[in-house]
């Protein structure tokens, strides 16, 4: 069979997503199970995959849609036990204290607040926790999801500690030659060839792109959700929102340059809440005039809204801010605890390991720690909290049964996402000699491509993430892949898999799964597709800037400075300053079109 109609061919449970999810706007719970048996009938009948191999990658992939509905449970649970004691009521009353501008909370929560999550915990926890945190505090959860999905791009590549780094790129890249290669560049730690020869590239790409993340998130909010539908009311603090932008990115770049992969997205999140908080206390850069905000709920569409419902219940005495905000505070300082290597607790929490190798006579093993996961981090907080918020039993109870049901509405969906994407990733070691179905695909576009590769790297990163749900596996996937492409075609191959890295931090937010379980913890279901699609211009704008980046970077010798990708990045920036440059323009027409009626 033909290249070309191999990679037509594992497409296809891509485009069935494309089409029905995105396109058709089907709920994920009926577009998957097609996309699912569509991988299947090419594993089986085309690339001939062993029966026992499909089975058990499904296998492997309803095991991990079980580990991400306890990540789901856990998340909802800790917001329904805050609801129930009032907590959720008076950390809205602080953050009014500090604005009642949603501008400058979506700002705080999901940026600043989601990239230290992400930092600490990574797999999706961002999303977990500042989408609910959104939703209690005001936000319609549509909004509160699309803004959560958003942000999962900057912090991603150094997420958990540095797992899509160490982990991902670390493992895909660990061959006997390449290591030789890392030796003849001066390291001999593979670590800090990873951290350092990669992982600063990837910070500085990120650094240029996730400057205008804020600015996206808050304009899409004013555009889709807000009374006016404008993009002006959002565009109206762009000051503010760079700031924030900065405040983040700044230590995060540092960070990354002198102490490695495992803390940027932890600290620089950290540094920015410390920051930017304080700025807006003291109205620093912040927008004049009255504080933006959604129309009053009953005016909402129904699609925003879903079924886990915050109710305003205070708590049987006035409760402090700090006091509504330790539940978080603990969710935040047990994810480090328990995910930093010279800490004793790292290894206590992984020490439970519940594994199933070689399910059916295959390589495929199926293993999760439960203590690890982020959703017993959440219980045991939950349970924390019925405690220190003085809790009755029967309002903790209410928490527990809200939250389970919520939870099965999601398994609909992932029961059949999860086990799609194992068959897609096992689909190598056929009867018929193919490569697996995402580097069919990848080498497809890569002879298509040539010396152009550097501007579509990203986008085979994104694919990977996109398919796999993860920034790590797309990393494992397609490190060596990438690196071997960079030098086929003459270049610094560590700017490739940098930008392989790039590529897939910004497909987490546009990943199905992803999508579902952030939709999941706040009961919205079946609008996967309409959050995809206001998300997919994030992940384009993502993918393409860092990849005329780097082509500018690795051909400005050979082609001088005004090549492809340099002129690519400038019509970039040159759209962006002449968006902002009018925006006023266009704010006082808005206004004074509203003012007039």
């Amino acid at each position: 069979m033909n290249t070309g109609l191999l990679a037509v061919l594992s497409l296809l449970p891509i485009a069935v997503v494309a089409i029905f999810l995105v396109g058709l706007r089907w709920p994920a719970s009926k577009a998957m199970p097609i996309s699912y048996v569509v991988a299947v009938v090419l594993a089986l009948f085309i690339w001939k995959i062993p029966g026992a191999q499909v089975g058990a990658a499904t296998v492997n992939g309803v095991i991990t849609a079980g580990t991400l509905l306890y990540i789901i449970f856990g998340s909802i649970l800790l917001l329904n036990t805050l609801q129930e004691s009032g907590g959720i009521q008076a950390i809205r009353r602080g953050f009014t204290g500090i604005t009642a501008d949603r501008r400058i909370q979506v700002i705080i929560v999901a940026w600043l607040f989601g990239s230290f999550i992400e930092g600490a915990s990574g797999f999706g926890t961002p999303a977990a926790v500042a989408v609910p945190l959104m939703v209690g505090l005001g936000f319609p959860a549509m909004a509160a999801v699309v803004a959560g999905m958003m942000i999962q791009s900057t912090p991603v590549s150094f997420g958990a500690v540095g797992t899509p780094m160490l982990v991902g790129v670390g493992t895909g890249l660990k061959t006997p030659e390449l290591q030789a290669y890392a030796q003849s560049l001066g390291y001999t730690d593979w670590n800090a060839f990873v951290g350092f020869a990669i992982a600063a590239k990837v910070a500085f790409l990120h650094f240029i792109a996730g400057a205008f993340i804020p600015l996206f998130v808050v304009a899409f909010m004013t555009r889709y959700f807000g009374k006016n539908k404008s993009f002006s009311e959002g565009l109206k603090i762009w000051k503010f929102a760079l700031f924030a932008a900065f405040c983040m990115t700044i230590p995060y770049l540092t960070v990354a340059n002198l102490l490695g992969p495992e803390f940027p997205s932890m600290i620089g999140g950290l540094t920015g809440l410390a920051i930017v908080v304080t700025a807006a206390k003291k109205g620093f850069l912040m927008p004049k005039g009255e504080a933006w905000d959604f129309e009053p709920k009953e005016k909402w569409d129904p699609s925003w809204t879903g079924s886990v419902e915050i109710k305003d219940i205070s708590a049987k005495t006035r409760m402090s801010g700090v006091t509504a905000w330790m539940p978080y505070v603990f969710v935040g300082l047990l994810l480090v605890l328990t995910r930093l290597s010279f800490l004793p607790f790292l290894g206590w929490v992984k020490s439970w390991n519940v594994v199933w190798p070689n399910i059916f006579g295959t390589t495929i093993t199926a293993s999760f720690q439960p203590l690890y996961l982020p959703g017993t981090v959440f219980i045991v907080v939950s349970l924390i909290t019925f405690f220190m918020h003085k809790m009755d039993g029967a309002a903790y109870a209410r928490a527990w049964k809200s939250s389970a049901k919520t939870m099965l509405g999601a398994g609909s969906a992932l029961i059949f996402t999860v086990p799609m994407v194992q068959v897609f990733m096992n689909s190598a070691g056929g009867a018929a000699g193919f490569d697996k179905m995402p580097i069919v695909l990848a080498e497809a576009v890569a002879g298509l491509a040539g010396s152009a590769w550097p501007i579509f790297a990203p986008l085979i990163g994104g694919l990977g993430a996109f398919v796999a749900g993860s920034n790590t596996v797309s990393n494992m996937m397609f490190s060596l892949f990438q690196f071997g492409v960079g030098e086929r075609i003459g270049v610094d191959p560590t700017w490739i898999v940098a930008l392989q890295a790039i590529g897939g931090a910004a497909g987490n937010v546009i990943c199905v799964h992803n999508v579902v379980a952030a939709s999941a913890v706040v009961g919205l279901l079946g609008k996967e597709g309409y959050v995809i699609r206001k998300t997919l211009v994030v992940f384009a704008y993502y993918a393409f800037l860092p990849g005329a980046i780097g082509y500018s970077i690795l051909y400005t010798a050979q082609k001088g400075f005004l090549n492809a990708g340099t002129i690519i990045a400038a019509l970039v920036w040159a759209t962006a300053i002449y968006i902002i440059a009018t925006n006023n323009k266009r704010y006082n027409s808005l206004h004074g079109a509203n003012r007039s009626l």
